[in-house]
């Protein structure tokens, strides 16, 4: 893949952590979401480079460790999703989370009000 483009994304304003985006050539994305520590370390400048050793330390791994639930370590993998555990108050926090960081792009409620005279002003 050829990367033609980078985008980061902050989450929760960067309080949360960012996603990056590398986009290619013949319109791949490839996503990396990072999340921050409670220093609050990563930032917008340092989150490309965060990503890059993250897709390293992946391209590193053995396929059949992933499969087995193993880490690069060979310790069990412990950080399993949401959905395949079941968590459904995790599911409903980052389903939250999202509509937060995405409210001001929905839009506003709109009402409208009929001006229009009806028949019943001129029975009267």
């Amino acid at each position: 893949m050829h990367v033609v483009g980078t985008q980061v994304i902050p989450e929760q304003g960067g309080r949360a952590g960012f996603t990056v985006e590398f986009v290619g050539e013949g319109g791949e994305i490839v996503s990396v979401s990072l999340r921050n520590d409670a220093g609050g370390s990563l930032n917008r400048m340092n989150a490309v480079e965060r990503a890059k050793e993250v897709m390293m330390e992946l391209a590193n791994t053995e396929t059949n460790d992933l499969e087995n639930g193993e880490s690069p370590t060979g310790q069990p993998n412990m950080r399993r999703s949401a959905r395949f555990n079941k968590d459904t108050d995790e599911m409903e926090r980052q389903l939250d989370e999202g509509l937060e960081d995405s409210f001001p792009a929905s839009d506003p409620v709109s009402v409208t009000v009929s001006t229009i005279p009806t028949d019943r002003a001129k029975k009267h």
